[in-house]
């Protein structure tokens, strides 16, 4: 096996054109594996992790494209490189050909769609704020995508947003609904009477997608990005969203989302929900129920049960008749727990969670602290359990493989499967794993065809390990990947597959605490 490399130095590309580049060069004669990534240090880290990572790229800086290959004889690798070299002509080209036809300014946006009133920034996180503000000097709410926006400046912009009653979705904002329009990393919802805020991407298309599967529907999905409510940015888009949904006459039922606001935002919430009589259920994953009380919100334990109270209010079910639902099924969930632990071996004993999903992590840590204790992470609830080295597990672990560490010069997780499926056959042949967890996110933006990418590799990690892999499934059956198609064909796979993230991870609990995990 041979393994060539090529530095083009000071070259960008679209993270997705690398990733489909790099695809088809595996499928070329002799290749068994290739790369195109920009050289960080991230980057990398997992070019060795491959046997990718040559004496050359050592030395790369971060504006440097790492061409690698890994193929059958030398020939075929120079081969392979000289062919990846004509795809990425081919895609900067057609880069090229389709901005002509696409405005160079705001100003010439607004000549062609002059009845527009917000814009999505998605641009590099330096440059962000800036094009944001130009956006609100308009009087246009917007939604920045970007991420790695300085704090100063992104404090600037949702200051101005703030004062001047525009919403400012974001920075790092990936999700959002409105209108019915899915923005960013979304799904095809039923319209309806239950608005959402959210300073969690993930956690709003889990809560809007079970909703809609139970029957309810989404009235507005505004997403804040996940420093709003934190204490250097006082919650202002979060509150101005919230203000939105109060005055909003086809909303009937407010659902928040969010991990733990800061003390001086949540007395904020309060004060704002003194002013409506409108029912709010607050998913603050982790948080103290009896806060979340004392500010006038019904408290919800996770994301399921706070979507499907929602949902109970919404169609007027009795408070009584939805807790001993709630009840019957964690019933049946302890129950297939008891079947499927009989299958493990007495060596097997760890909880391996690989997360597309930020929100999900999160959420998944916080429901198994209550079951197993702690979970070792690289992005943990408490800092001690924070993971030396993010590719490797270290007892019950939980990886966002969100994180900038494994995204940096990447496409998003849920868009590049090619790091899980490696990781998913690393932990399948860890013989003291006992569970294997993935969460699948369909909708607008994700991958087109998560069940082709994935059922080969489940099939393979079944083959090598009797380990359980669970796999959740948030979409809905409007979105375009076909959710019942990918649900069937995970199942098919081998996998255990739920629609809900909470029930998944307490299942995962049940199996570990009945065999001493």
């Amino acid at each position: 096996m041979a393994v060539k490399g090529v530095i083009k130095k000071g070259e960008y590309y679209d993270s997705v054109a690398l990733m489909l580049v790099a695809r088809e060069a595996t499928k070329l004669n002799g290749v068994e594996d290739a790369a195109l990534m920009i050289g960080t240090k991230e980057n990398k880290s997992i070019l060795e992790s491959s046997g990718l990572l040559i004496e050359e790229f050592k030395g790369a800086s971060e504006s440097d494209l790492l061409i690698a290959v890994k193929a059958k004889d030398e020939l075929l690798a120079i081969t392979a490189i000289q062919k990846v070299e004509e795809l990425l002509k081919t895609k900067n080209l057609g880069s090229r050909e389709s901005e002509e036809y696409m405005p160079k300014s705001l100003e010439g946006a607004l000549e062609i769609l002059p009845d527009a009133n917000m814009v999505i920034v998605s641009v590099a996180g330096r440059y962000a704020a800036r094009e944001a503000m130009k956006a609100l000097e308009h009087g246009l709410h917007v939604m920045i995508f970007s991420d790695n926006v300085p704090k100063d400046k992104a404090f600037e912009v949702k200051k101005y947003g703030r004062e001047h009653g525009l919403l400012v979705m974001g920075p790092d904002c990936g999700t959002a609904i409105i209108n019915g329009a899915p923005l960013g990393f979304a799904n095809v919802v039923n319209r309806g009477d239950i608005g959402i805020v959210s300073a969690a991407g993930t956690g709003l298309q889990e809560v809007s997608c079970i909703i809609s599967n139970a029957g309810g529907g989404i009235s507005q999905g505004i997403g804040t990005g996940g420093i709003d409510v934190k204490k250097d940015y006082q919650g202002m888009s979060f509150l101005t969203g919230l203000e939105a949904l109060i005055d909003d006459p086809e909303t009937k039922v407010i659902t928040l989302v969010s991990k733990p606001p800061h003390p001086e935002v949540l007395e904020k919430i309060g004060e704002i929900l003194k002013k409506t009589d409108k029912p709010v259920v607050a998913a603050f994953l982790g948080a103290d129920p009896e806060l979340v009380k004392k500010i006038g919100a019904i408290p919800a334990k996770d994301l399921e049960h706070a979507s499907l109270l929602a949902v109970s209010i919404s169609k007027g079910i009795s408070m009584e008749d939805f807790e001993k639902e709630i009840g019957r099924k964690d019933g049946e969930l302890k129950e297939l727990a008891s079947q499927l632990a009989r299958k493990l071996t007495g060596e097997q004993k760890y909880f391996r969670g690989l997360f597309q999903g930020g929100t999900l992590v999160y959420e998944t840590q916080v429901l198994l602290k209550d079951i197993l204790g702690g979970i070792n992470s690289n992005a943990p609830l408490d800092p001690s359990l924070k993971l030396e080295d993010s590719w490797k597990s270290v007892g019950h672990t939980a990886v966002d493989l969100g994180e900038d560490e494994f995204t940096v010069g990447r496409p998003h997780p849920q868009i590049d499967f090619e790091l899980r499926n490696k990781r998913i056959l690393n932990e399948a042949n860890d013989p003291t794993v006992a569970i294997i967890y993935l969460d699948v996110v369909i909708g607008y933006g994700t991958n087109p065809n998560p069940a082709e990418e994935l059922t080969p590799v489940i099939k393979k990690a079944r083959e090598i390990s009797n380990a359980i892999i669970i796999a959740t499934v948030t979409g809905t059956d409007k979105d375009p990947q076909d959710k019942a198609k990918l649900i069937s064909m995970l199942k098919d796979a081998g996998a255990v597959v739920f629609e809900r993230n909470a029930s998944a991870t307490r299942l995962a609990g049940y199996i570990l605490k009945s065999i001493g995990g």
